[in-house]
């Protein structure tokens, strides 16, 4: 009895005490009425100068900044006015619509530190698409709280605990349903500069924002530079939009005959060489790199004997053949490479999405791993990661892999080496496949070893961790084929690189280099091996770089796999227009042929050929057995 007397004693009083707290804020409303409108006048100006101060680190920089880029400013602070008058119409307190526009500008702000010091990109609007990987986004990024972050924010928190206690509200007395319109459009206002190019344009041309198209990566940080922070996240996010692919205007009108035109007319009879249907692994190795291009300015830095970290590169290489593929990306978004390597067309004829396979339709793929099904192959996706992230297991259920093996799902011991499952597992995996499989296998394996971060391992430098991990990987690689050259079965293997790696970024190994927008193209050039244990005819391979969409093609051609118009259409592509990359070639004209083909089987109808037109509906059958599961139910 005595201890609930207690309990309502507890609860009674800190009533007491809230309903002090509010009659004395309350108070504070009308006591202080100049206080409160310098609060309400003055923060969208505080919070846009915290969120870009929490970039540029010092408060010395960021006046810089101001004094070069006024107009940006400018426009920061009246988008930012936009937003917080918006939040007060509809709330009408001033301390939580303070509070609301500083986790929203302070959590963009941060995200972008961690981002950019994680690997080198500045964040854009696109990036809020890979929200519901998060836990698994959390694993990568260099996360650091500094105390000068941990300043700033609290000077946030400070002034948001001010804005709370001398309560600043608007006063103006209006029914709510009159205030819900005005408000409304406040922030209808600010969403219209960054979607409605109409708007976009002017306004962005009268506060003199940087609006170059930003090819590749380095043009984007040097429009950061530009712009800072907010007018850079709002401008790239305009620029994405407007880049959204349209339907092209001749195949909206007659999408057969469209086609039609660019499929080949002459297509070469082959049914496999010597009736020989190898295995055919595609191994696609997670930030793996060789940077012995960059080996004279790398020495000068003090990085000496790279050779011994690729040993096993080069004995892999040695006993097969190898070359340049340009890839789609640097840095990040795997999946661009793993695109067109699955695919067999250019991400740029999509426009460069950082995630083209959220571009799908919901139906069955004409995939590379479709054409290896319906001649016969039992058909494999390993990537030892979460098959969540990318939404890999749902999107490529579609892709007409007969298995897929993500973390949890592999069936030899796996092991780590440093934060991710080990390059070994895969390849052990891969041996585990080709022995259970009665019928040729091809299997697409996307590795995830070399993954950032790279801030463990045994030196306190990311790069050399970064090696040594590349070291493991390449030694690995080596012994792997060793094994495969005393298997019976013939065997061809890739092993590419998906992009160069993430490495910081202010401090990191690429400004060391002094790599601009200028001089970026070798890290869009991954070198690949290409190994058999059967002595197969290489000779196709291109002397020459050629874009990575082209590495399917090359390798039915070399095994003399069946063609129909489309292959054929890219294989004699290859010979006219070897490369097709935003990235790597920024002023390249666009390639109708090309554009038209992807839109076709990403988008379209997909007339041209594909092995869709002799395998079953996979969706089909996801009804059928649907049917058939609610059948036994009932």
């Amino acid at each position: 009895m005595q201890e609930t007397k207690t309990w309502h004693a507890r609860v009674a009083a800190f009533r007491a005490w809230f309903c002090s707290i509010h009659e004395k804020r309350s108070y504070n409303t009308l006591r202080y009425p100049m206080t409160n409108r310098i609060l309400l006048l003055l923060f969208p100006i505080f919070i846009v100068l915290m969120a870009e101060l929490n970039q540029d680190k010092y408060p010395s920089k960021l006046v810089l900044f101001i004094a070069e880029h006024p107009t940006i400013m400018l426009f920061n602070v009246l988008m930012s006015a936009l937003v917080f008058l918006g939040a007060l119409l509809l709330f009408r307190s001033g301390w939580f619509s303070m509070l609301l526009q500083s986790i929203l500008y302070m959590a963009l702000s941060i995200t972008e530190l961690f981002k950019y010091n994680t690997n080198g990109n500045h964040l854009i609007m696109t990036d809020m698409k890979l929200a519901r990987s998060l836990k698994s986004l959390t694993s990568f990024a260099y996360i650091k709280i500094t105390p000068r972050l941990v300043l700033y924010v609290g000077i946030c928190v400070l002034v948001i605990a001010i804005a709370f206690w001398f309560n600043p509200r608007f006063q103006v007395k209006i029914h709510w349903r009159k205030r819900v319109l005005p408000g409304l459009a406040c922030l209808v206002a600010c969403v219209m500069v960054v979607t409605v190019p109409a708007i976009s344009k002017p306004v962005y041309a009268l506060f003199q924002v940087d609006t170059k198209e930003a090819d590749n990566t380095f043009i984007l940080n040097e429009k950061f530079e530009n712009n800072g922070f907010l007018a850079f996240f709002l401008q790239t996010g305009s620029e994405n939009l407007s880049n959204k692919l349209e339907e092209p205007e001749a195949y909206g009108e007659d999408s057969e005959s469209t086609v039609n035109q660019y499929l080949a007319s002459d297509v070469v009879e082959t049914d496999f060489t010597n009736g020989i249907k190898p295995n055919v692994i595609e191994i696609m190795s997670e930030s793996f790199a060789d940077f012995r291009v960059f080996s004279d300015e790398l020495e000068e830095l003090g990085y000496t004997d790279l050779d011994s970290y690729y040993t096993g590169f080069d004995t892999a290489a040695a006993s097969g053949v190898d070359g340049t593929m340009i890839v789609p990306t640097y840095a990040s978004y795997t999946v661009r490479t793993e695109f067109e390597m699955l695919f067999g067309l250019p991400v740029k004829s999509l426009n460069d999405p950082n995630m083209p396979q959220r571009m799908l339709l919901t139906r069955d793929q004409p995939t590379i791993p479709a054409y290896y099904k319906s001649w016969g192959y039992t058909t494999a996706y390993v990537h030892p990661f979460q098959s969540s992230f990318y939404s890999r297991k749902r999107i490529y259920g579609q892709f007409y892999f007969d298995t897929m093996i993500f973390e949890d799902d592999f069936t030899v011991p796996v092991t780590t080496y440093g934060e991710y499952i080990d390059d070994n597992v895969v390849y052990n995996q891969i041996e585990a496949l080709i022995d259970t499989s009665d019928e040729p296998l091809y299997v697409h394996a996307t590795t995830m070893q070399n993954h950032q971060p790279y801030t463990d391992g045994d030196s306190t430098d990311e790069f050399v961790n970064y090696l040594s991990r590349i070291q493991h990987s390449a030694d690995g690689l080596a012994a792997f084929l060793e094994r495969l050259s005393e298997i019976d079965e013939p065997t061809i293997v890739l092993f590419i690189g998906d992009h160069f790696p993430s490495l910081r970024g202010d401090d990191g190994i690429y400004n060391q280099l002094n790599i601009t927008s200028e001089n970026c193209s070798s890290l869009y050039e991954q070198r690949y091996i290409l190994w058999n244990n059967y002595g197969l005819d290489t000779s196709v391979m291109p002397e020459e770089s050629v874009s990575v969409f082209y590495m399917p093609y090359l390798m039915m051609q070399m095994i003399g796999a069946p063609r129909d118009s489309f292959t054929q259409t890219m294989m004699d592509e290859m010979e006219t227009e070897p490369v097709y990359s935003t990235n790597y070639a920024p002023s390249q004209a666009e390639n109708v042929k090309l554009d038209t083909l992807t839109y076709d089987r990403i988008l379209g109808d997909i007339i041209s050929p594909s092995a869709l037109d002799v395998l079953p509906s996979l969706t089909e059958e996801t009804d059928e057995e649907t049917e058939d599961t609610a059948a036994v139910s009932d």
